[in-house]
This record gives C-alpha cells, structure tokens and sequence, in this order.
C-alpha cells in the first residue's frame, strides 16, 4: 500500500504549448509498472482550454467544479459540470477546458502505450473555442 498525501506532489503551471490561459496541474497518481494508469487534478481559469489532443487509449475526465466545454473533432461543444464522466475514445481528436466566464477543475485519468499517453497538437483558436469556426 502507498499513499501520496494531499501537497505532497507539487502543482505545476501547464505548458503554454498545450494550453491557451492559465492551468494548473496537481499530480494524483502515477501507478507503477506494470499498470499504465495515471491521474491529475487539472484547473483551468475561465476561458482557458488544452490545444487539440489525442490519447492512445483513450482518457476519462471527471468534473469537479465549475463549469467547463468538452468538443470533439467534428461534434458540437459540450457544457460539462461537476458529476459529469467525460470518455475520449482512443485517438479520438478533442479538447476541454473552463467556461469563458467560469473556472473549471476535473481529474483526468490515461493510460501509457509504449511510454505514452497524450499526442498534442495544434492551438485551439479563439473562433473554435466560441463555437464560430
């Protein structure tokens, strides 16, 4: 048994390669070989979001506060509050993030293949982010 204590794993400020505004990232877990599993509590302040993203196999969001968006490639922004189980498929093409006017937070859980568990790509623009593009 192990447990990680609550401020034992310092907060990190998230890449501005992968993030537009401000995000903070708390690690939760990392399981050890041979799991692949990993978790963090991420927060984003209103209008801030990941670039667009894909996980290998697949990731799972669970909010926890506020209120945020969630948008796969080709599907319509989806409003996502506290409660709610967000799945991404593996390698399906997608984004999330706060609310324009509200800060959210949800865990994230992933899973590794062949050591690694997201694929990061291009910025999510202003006009994608309102719904206009």
């Amino acid at each position: 048994m192990e447990i990680k204590r609550a401020g034992s794993q310092p907060s990190a400020k998230a890449p501005s390669d992968w993030f537009t505004g401000t995000v903070r990232i708390d690690p939760l877990f990392q399981a050890p070989d041979p799991a692949f599993v990993q978790g963090a509590s991420v927060t984003f302040e209103p209008g801030a979001r990941t670039a667009w993203h894909t996980h290998p196999l697949g990731q799972t969001l669970i909010v926890t506060a506020g209120c945020g968006r969630a948008q796969r490639e080709g599907g319509p922004i989806e409003e996502i509050r506290p409660g709610d189980v967000v799945w991404f498929a593996p390698s399906e093409k997608h984004w999330h993030g706060a609310a324009s006017n509200t800060a959210m937070t949800h865990i994230a859980i992933q899973e590794k293949l062949n050591g690694k568990v997201v694929d990061w790509m291009e910025q999510v623009s202003d006009e994608q982010y309102q719904g206009a593009a």
